[in-house]
């Protein structure tokens, strides 16, 4: 594979990780702001979380940047919501 390549690769890869990072921030403000998880899936969340959770671990693996660092933002964003949930039911 070309250096091209394989920067053009990882420009995906970043852009696709912020498009679904960041997708997670308005839920996580609104719940900051609020309080008010009650509509969240206690489940989901914490699925979810262990999921990205193992994505970081599967992106250092590969050594990835895109998918180490996409993950590490959403992990953060999503167990915060997580924890929220737990915390305020």
């Amino acid at each position: 594979m070309s250096a091209t390549q394989s920067m053009l690769m990882e420009s995906v890869g970043i852009v696709a990780g912020m498009c679904t990072t960041f997708s997670f921030l308005p839920q996580a403000l609104k719940a900051l702001k609020t309080k008010d998880t009650k509509s969240l899936s206690l489940s989901m969340y914490s699925i979810f979380v262990s999921g990205v959770f193992l994505w970081i671990v599967y992106g250092l693996m590969i050594e990835s940047f895109s998918v180490v660092a996409a993950n590490v933002i959403t992990f953060l964003l999503a167990g915060m919501v997580l924890f929220l949930k737990i915390r305020h039911g």
